[in-house]
């Protein structure tokens, strides 16, 4: 089953810690994606701009409408994701208690649909 696990943390204490910090963890996730490759779980992982780079899109009346930033005002922000393979649930779990940004923010588990005719399915 695959599983993408969204990392949401506050950018703003995120950026206020020390680069060596925010390195440090970046350079554990880049472990962690080789941990997962090795066991055959690692689909997929990347961080992500920050929301201040974020282009929404929306669709009205036929129209595209364009704005910047977040849809949505939250105090934490997605700040990057790992698409990963799992048995079930309770492996996702331990994979995502793995993610550095578990320890300074959320990691939201979502079990990924299946669907036909996608490429690469």
């Amino acid at each position: 089953m695959k599983y993408m696990l969204l990392v949401h943390h506050d950018e703003e204490s995120f950026r206020k810690r020390a680069e060596t910090e925010r390195q440090g963890m970046l350079q554990e996730s880049v472990q962690l994606a080789q941990q997962l490759h090795a066991s055959g779980h690692y689909l997929g992982a990347a961080p992500l701009h920050p929301t201040s780079e974020t282009t929404c899109v929306r669709v009205r009346d036929g129209k595209p409408i364009v704005t910047d930033g977040p849809f949505a005002e939250t105090r934490e922000q997605l700040g990057g994701y790992f698409l990963i393979e799992a048995k079930n649930l309770d492996e996702a779990i331990g994979i995502a208690a793995r993610i550095p940004g578990a320890r300074i923010g959320t990691v939201e588990i979502r079990l990924v649909t299946e669907v036909a005719g996608l490429p690469g399915e």
